[in-house]
């Protein structure tokens, strides 16, 4: 529902094809598929919890914070997702004028094309226009050359604030994750402010195996969740067949002496 390019039904067959066990759709910012996804779950016998990764602006970058078992009907999460979709557009079109001056027409409506939905429009729709369109082989190529720091289509945004994200989850009765951490290139102290004002906001998880950290990474961030006390957590962070690094399903288990998130969330498991 967000920057996949499958159903939430395509991805529980996915999952549960792969011998996944318990589940949870994760999409940026929206929680519009979470009804379809946990009914497919329950139908191929998984189990289900509610989840979305929400798009926060920590030191100037964008961090992802994903929500875990939470009342997908809690209105002040609804209305905050809402809010921190409802910039998107904007940015988008001046993310196609930025790749119109470099001579890339059409980015606008050529990436609508592969979301339908302004509100939820993002770099990896303009990503998948690119390729369709020949300018570059892949989307990896795309983000290099167009629309990162310093590129013809790149536009900052300002997302939710980490405080925000944390207490929608909370309040909502879920569980908050700080979402690969690997991936952000924080220095030392900057990771140690997210982690601390994270913990100071109520958030109780960080991802540890997932499809954005290497092996070497998964181990980093074992230590990481025992030293700030947090529930680990696993996830693919699959959005494509063509273009994920990681299958569904195929992640090693946690390393050991950590807490599984799932454990904190027995109750909310459908």
């Amino acid at each position: 529902m967000s920057d996949g390019t499958l159903t939430p039904e395509e991805l529980a067959a996915r999952a549960s094809g792969n011998g996944v066990a318990l589940w949870a759709l994760t999409d940026h910012d929206e929680i519009g598929g979470q009804s379809r996804a946990a009914a497919a779950a329950k139908a191929l016998g998984m189990q289900y919890l509610t989840g979305v990764e929400i798009s926060v602006t920590f030191i100037g970058q964008t961090v992802h914070i994903v929500g875990l078992g939470f009342d997908p009907d809690n209105a002040a999460l609804v209305a905050g997702l809402h809010q921190t979709r409802g910039g998107r557009e904007a940015r988008a079109q001046q993310m196609a004028q930025g790749l119109a001056k470099v001579g890339i027409q059409g980015a606008f409506d050529g990436a609508l094309k592969f979301v339908g939905n302004p509100e939820l429009i993002s770099r990896t729709h303009f990503a998948r226009f690119l390729v369709e369109t020949g300018v570059c082989k892949e989307t990896n190529e795309v983000f290099r050359k167009y629309l990162t720091e310093g590129k013809p289509g790149y536009v900052p945004h300002r997302w939710a604030s980490l405080k925000d994200a944390v207490t929608w989850i909370i309040n909502a009765g879920g569980v908050a994750v700080v979402a690969h951490p690997a991936r952000y290139k924080f220095t030392p102290n900057e990771e140690f402010a997210l982690f601390t004002e994270f913990r100071s906001h109520g958030g109780r998880g960080v991802e540890v195996v997932t499809g954005s950290h290497s092996p070497a990474e998964y181990l980093v961030y074992a230590d990481a969740a025992r030293e700030y006390g947090l529930f680990a957590s696993r996830g693919s962070d699959f959005h494509s067949p063509m273009e994920s690094h990681t299958e569904l399903g195929t992640l090693p288990f946690l390393p050991d002496n950590l807490t599984p998130v799932w454990t904190a969330l027995a109750a909310r498991i459908q």
